[in-house]
This record gives C-alpha cells, structure tokens and sequence, in this order.
C-alpha cells in the first residue's frame, strides 16, 4: 500500500507531517494522487496559519497519533465549543 493512499483514510484530522523542506502540525485536507494539501497550525495560538501543497513522493514521515496531536486536538476541540 502507498502512503498516499493510506492519507485517504485520515482526510480531515490532525497530524504532524514531515517533508523534504519542512515539517508541521495541522490538518490534512487532501489527500490526491500527486498532492497533499494540508493546513498547518500555528501551535502557539492555534489558529491555521497557511495551506500547503505537498507533493507525495516529498513525505518523509506522517504521525497520526502522539501526545502533541492529542493536545492539539483537544486545544481546537475546546475553542470550537467556545464559539
């Protein structure tokens, strides 16, 4: 199986993606046969500070789950309910 098509099943949540150039915490919102498209959080005030555009054979590394992905989604989850 390919990472991309792995991606697949988790459009939408939270993780922490490594790349060639960067490395970030956010939301994958795409995953496509040549692109991710990803919305990385800024952790410090947990708002979406930009949308990147991955190109798959660049992914170096994906963690799904962790001690940091879980704070960062209990952050959102908390300033979802306060809105």
């Amino acid at each position: 199986m390919r990472l991309v098509e792995k991606l697949k099943d988790f459009e939408n949540q939270y993780m922490f993606i490594h790349w060639a150039t960067g490395s970030e915490y956010g939301k994958l919102v795409y995953a496509g046969d040549d692109f991710v498209e990803f919305n990385v959080i800024n952790v410090d005030t947990m708002e979406y500070s930009e949308t990147v555009l991955i190109n798959c054979q660049l992914i170096l590394e994906v963690a799904i789950g962790g001690f940091d992905i879980a704070r960062i989604v209990a952050e959102m989850s908390s300033k979802i309910s306060m809105d």
